[in-house]
């Protein structure tokens, strides 16, 4: 469950290094830093238009079955890019790519609901965003080092889904743990479109640090992959051990005034990224975003399964995970004019006082009502 839960969330963005370098090869494409950008939405994209369909899909066929399925659909999907030649066929690559992380999603997160509850499901969901995180530093890192050689070498580390498969095939269990039948079916399924919202808000914020970033560091201060992947892989590890923090954290507070602590760590971390002058110090000001983005993901899956009721497991991921990517599609589509109008370096303090604001008057508001 945490392998296959390692190549969900953070897994398209290995080729994130590469984006720069497209450029330089697709030099007659017009708009190629548009469509590069792409390249990392567009799997987003499917997973949000076709998870609410593919949850149907994997209730229907199984578990085990749907997981087998999409992790062959990860490794030829995800792996074209090491010989297609378009930029149109490499879009196309990265959507049936999306729908191999959807079903994925699924799979991962619903069966989390199914084996754990309580404080034993907030302990393993810090665990399980843990393995994401660290996924998401294994493809960066690699994916960084490959693209310094080429471009399309970074596309080889989809390969590992070939690896996984034999594993999903001989040890996991689909078998459904009947957990939550003494539960109070009244409480359960409710306010879950406030939590769909919140995900599409989150994760439209948050996929700006992989989106952009890698433009301000090679593109402004002359970095290479193999440095980008290093700083945005810090910022992974630091995601992990926010989610791990999670935990601790629902011990003391709410779901909602977790939020509103990730958000406003987050905002934190735009700003110090905008102010850095130097580029080692994306070491520093990177993984604060990174550790609010770890416990607001883990924070929205668990607030998810707590909310739903066992017979709707399957189908609330779908929908969860529909939320979340439909954010990091429209992530680059939003913010690119405000990118052009302010510049990427300007760009970051200007978003991170804009969240931190409305994040300080939804908590306001909050704590007013309470």
């Amino acid at each position: 469950m945490l392998l296959i839960a390692m190549t969900t969330m953070m897994s398209n963005i290995a080729i994130i290094t590469a984006l720069p370098h497209l450029k330089d090869y697709f030099v007659d494409e017009q708009n190629i830093e548009f469509l590069a950008r792409l390249m990392i939405t567009v799997p987003s994209l499917a997973i949000a238009f076709l998870a609410p369909f593919l949850g149907h899909f994997v209730y229907k066929i199984g578990r085990k079955r749907s997981a087998l399925i999409a992790l062959f659909l990860f490794a030829v999907a995800g792996s074209s890019g090491l010989y297609l030649a378009t930029i149109n066929l490499l879009l196309y690559s990265r959507f049936l790519l999306g729908i191999a992380i959807a079903i994925l999603m699924i799979v991962s997160t619903s069966l989390v609901g199914d084996y754990f509850r309580g404080d034993a499901r907030h302990k393993f969901m810090g665990l399980q965003g843990a393995f994401v995180s660290l996924g998401g530093v294994a493809f960066v890192v690699g994916g960084g080092i490959l693209s310094d050689i080429n471009w399309r070498y970074s596309f080889s580390i989809y390969l590992i889904g070939f690896l996984l498969a034999p594993l999903v095939y001989k040890f996991l269990d689909e078998k459904v743990i009947m957990h939550d039948i003494d539960e109070d079916d009244e409480n359960l399924n409710s306010n879950l479109f406030i939590i769909y919202i919140l995900a599409f808000i989150l994760m439209l914020v948050f996929y700006i640090l992989p989106t952009q970033i890698p433009f301000l560091i090679i593109n402004h201060f002359g970095a290479s992959g193999t440095m980008t992947g290093s700083i945005i892989a810090t910022a992974f590890i630091s995601n992990a051990i926010g989610a791990i923090t999670f935990r601790k954290l629902k011990l003391r507070f709410s779901f909602v005034k977790i939020y509103l602590i990730g958000m406003g760590i987050i905002s934190i971390g735009f700003i110090a990224i905008g102010l850095v002058k130097d580029v080692h110090f994306f070491f520093l000001t990177a993984p604060i975003m990174g550790f609010g983005g770890g416990i607001l993901m883990t924070n929205m899956t668990a607030w998810m399964l707590n909310r739903s009721h066992h017979t709707k497991r399957i189908h609330s991921s779908a929908y969860l995970t529909s939320s979340l990517f439909l954010g990091q599609f429209f992530s680059p589509i939003i913010f690119h004019p405000i990118v052009n109008s302010f510049g990427i370096e300007h760009f970051f303090i200007v978003v991170g006082i804009f969240v931190g604001v409305v994040t300080i008057v939804t908590s306001l508001i909050f704590y007013s009502r309470n």
